[in-house]
């Protein structure tokens, strides 16, 4: 079975879809990767969900990514006495300290002593998702006070954000590390870093995973957007969690940066994911909002590599509706007569290497010779990857003797992923991509596929032959 869109959706899988028959229906829906979020996920439930997912996989017969994505440090206030939810009003002061003692309408205790040590006057606090803005007028290592910009309600254990401090703490927290290696175990495809603000929020991360899984960096904090090259240089893939970005930076800002993010990405070949609220009102409506329907239309235009629902598919009344009404929109986007035009105008030159002047021409020989397919053998995904970044017209087939390559590649965008056996010579390679796309339904006999690869095979990153092929009748 073949999509008939080239970008991804990623379902993030929660109570409403936990179960088989569920996940097969997302996936039958138009899901190609699952996601599972490890702020409501015990160990137990991560590896029910992996078992299940693995079990839909060999029933429908296709590969299928998994994407663990970490929790991240929660930052909080702490209680007040007797419950109470204290109003803070416009103007009046209001102190966050070190000390332990339930908070009341002039203070309240942070448990979080780094945020404490590196406030700087001017500087501001959000809590609870920016209703409550808070900036800082004096400072100490166990205290700062603030005046209230804009008051509300306020109740225990509010989240708080800091969008103009970076934290002196790393992105993983103990228990992420405990998730981290049960993600391993249950042999992932994917691991979420949550609140990267600095390149080196990474290393940790990859010191662990030692290559076995791809590592997707969520785009969250003004910090990471400051450094963004420098992340994108370590990930695998990139998160525009616009969520936590609409907090901690101007919403207007928002959509440029998701433009930025994705053409970035797309310079670097690297996937990028559009996430958060893209059919917020699908958790309790059975249709989208015209506003939400044009926000996926746009991503797909820009030439995301994927686009994610969240609690729509997780908790939402119509999970099934939601993904089938993704899958619709992006269909019909790339059916559009403006599509092609606006994903060429993206395009980036290649950089100055020969695997990446390879797959450059080789979009280039397909769409000039309109051949049936592009197909990409790789070992580590990099071929594949870079025929993907030039977004080509031409259908493109990812094989693979590597069945966890196979499953990573599912995040890229127009890349049809199969597992295969190993290739013994350049001409076992052709026949092998020649039967592939006449099976997959690509090629036809007579018709003609493009065929790139590493010489010698297994080399990760040496795409260095590029080969022209007929399907004949004996490929079928």
């Amino acid at each position: 079975m073949k999509r008939n869109r080239r970008v991804k959706i990623l379902a993030t899988l929660g109570p409403a879809s936990s179960e088989k028959e569920a996940i097969k229906k997302l996936w039958l829906a138009g899901a190609d990767v699952f996601r599972i979020n490890m702020s409501h996920s015990s160990h137990e439930v991560l590896n029910n969900l992996v078992d299940r997912i693995r079990d839909v996989e060999a029933e429908v017969g296709r590969p299928i990514g998994i994407l663990a994505d970490l929790q991240g440090p929660k930052l909080r206030v702490g209680t007040f006495a007797n419950d109470e939810k204290p109003i803070l009003e416009n103007g009046a002061t209001f102190i966050l300290d070190a000390n332990e003692t339930p908070g009341d309408a002039t203070r309240v205790y942070l448990p979080h002593p780094e945020i404490l040590g590196s406030l700087e006057v001017g500087h501001r606090l959000l809590v609870d998702d920016g209703k409550i803005s808070l900036r800082v007028t004096e400072t100490s290592p166990k205290r700062c006070v603030t005046i209230v910009e804009v008051g509300g309600k306020i109740s225990n254990r509010k989240g708080v954000s800091v969008p103009d401090t970076e934290i002196p703490v790393g992105a993983l927290t103990e228990k992420d590390r405990a998730d981290l290696l049960a993600a391993l175990d249950a042999k992932v495809d994917w691991v979420a870093l949550s609140f990267v603000q600095r390149p080196e929020d990474l290393i940790e991360v990859r010191n662990t995973t030692q290559g076995r899984v791809g590592v997707l960096a969520k785009i969250e904090k003004p910090q990471a957007i400051e450094r963004l090259s420098e992340i994108i240089e370590l990930s695998d893939a990139i998160m525009v969690a616009r969520g936590d970005l609409g907090v901690e930076m101007p919403l207007e800002q928002v959509p440029g940066l998701q433009k930025r993010m994705i053409r970035a990405c797309r310079k670097a070949g690297k996937p990028v994911v559009v996430a958060t609220q893209m059919l917020e009102s699908m958790i309790t409506s059975p249709v989208p909002t015209r506003a939400e329907v044009s926000d996926v239309a746009t991503a797909v235009f820009e030439g995301a590599d994927a686009v994610m629902l969240s609690a729509e598919s997780a908790a939402g009344d119509f999970p099934t509706e939601a993904v089938a009404t993704m899958d619709k929109i992006a269909v019909e986007v790339e059916q559009d007569e403006n599509y092609r035009s606006i994903i060429h105008a993206q395009r980036t030159e290649p950089e100055a290497t020969g695997a990446d002047a390879i797959t450059a021409a080789a979009h280039q020989v397909a769409e000039t010779l309109d051949l049936a397919a592009i197909v990409s053998y790789t070992a580590s995904g990099g071929t594949a990857l870079r025929a993907s970044r030039e977004r080509p017209a031409t259908p493109i087939i990812a094989f693979s003797p590597e069945i966890a390559t196979v499953r990573r590649l599912t995040i890229g965008w127009g890349l049809h992923c199969v597992a295969s056996q190993d290739a013994a010579t350049e001409e076992d390679l052709i026949n092998r991509a020649c039967c592939l796309a006449n099976e997959e339904g690509f090629a036809k006999p007579g018709q003609r596929i493009l065929v790139s690869a590493g010489v010698p095979f297994g080399t990760p990153g040496s795409t260095n032959m590029l080969r022209i092929a007929f399907v004949g009748s004996n490929d079928i």
